[in-house]
């Protein structure tokens, strides 16, 4: 840590830990969203988010891929797909999956941080789900500026971050007991700058407040589309979800009104996740 309380740049060997940690999360990236009836309702806003934004025909890079529950999402979307993500782990899952679709280009080993290999415009949009953008910590300006190097003029930037202020709710009961084993000052530290580093563990990333997120867009040149939180209603299990997923109009009822609600600007912090959308101007 840094005199001024703030954490350096990431070390090669802080890119190697979280690597591994990816490496060894392996399948369950895929299961996470299907597993319980919060990652059900997730799937569906991630889903429902990106079809409003990539067409038929468009070519996207997908980082961050794993094993390809969005990559699924694009295959049927009817967009060609190049798939990258920081795991070789994550990323023979997503080709063992998708070796026989036409709609995938290639898979790539690719750091957010670095998309030097690709050309100006070469895309037509980007997506970056499961928050790639929350490990670039000190590079995140320069990586999503390289984001917008490789869309299209008008082409579009889809992604996720971590939520800072959403994340301190849901896992409040965690970060109260870790604030009495390390001390207070870390957590203060934490919820002063998003970064989860100042706690230390074995998975750290940069959490963001909804306009931290726009403050980067503008600064690296991008307008943001649309925003929207993720489960404002639905972050805890409940009996009342599982009798509402159990009645195809109810859910369906349900699930509108909880995308609409992520989207409203009082609810932009409170999953623990935030979506955006955002283009080169």
């Amino acid at each position: 840590m840094n005199l001024d309380g703030t954490i350096g740049f990431m070390t090669q060997g802080d890119r190697h830990m979280m690597r591994a940690y990816y490496d060894e999360f392996g399948n369950a990236e895929w299961e996470r969203h299907e597993k319980d009836i919060p990652g059900r309702v997730s799937l569906e806003i991630h889903r429902r988010f990106l079809a409003r934004f990539v067409n038929a025909g468009d070519r996207v890079l997908e980082i961050g891929a794993g094993p390809g529950r969005f990559t699924l999402e694009l295959v049927n979307l009817g967009a060609q797909v190049v798939v990258t993500d920081f795991s070789p782990v994550q990323l023979e899952l997503n080709k063992t999956r998708f070796a026989n679709s036409a709609s995938v280009e290639s898979w790539q080993i690719l750091d957010i941080c670095d998309t030097s290999m690709y050309a100006d415009g070469e895309f037509d949009a980007v997506l970056a789900y499961g928050g790639p953008l929350s490990y670039a910590f000190e590079n995140a300006d320069e990586a999503l500026a390289g984001l917008f190097r490789i869309v299209r003029p008008g082409g579009v930037i889809v992604a996720s971050v971590m939520s800072l202020l959403g994340s301190w709710r849901f896992f409040l009961e965690g970060v109260i007991q870790e604030s009495e084993n390390i001390g207070e000052d870390a957590n203060d530290a934490v919820l002063r700058t998003g970064d989860l580093r100042h706690m230390g563990g074995a998975h750290v990333c940069q959490m963001f407040r909804s306009r931290d997120i726009t403050e980067l867009v503008e600064r690296c040149g991008g307008q943001v589309l649309a925003i929207s939180g993720r489960n404002w209603t639905s972050l805890e299990k409940s009996e009342a979800l599982v009798r509402l997923e159990g009645d195809a109009d109810r859910w369906r009822r349900f699930l509108e009104h909880e995308i609409a609600a992520c989207a409203e600007p009082g609810a932009l912090d409170g999953g623990t996740h935030i979506l955006l959308a955002a283009k080169r101007d």
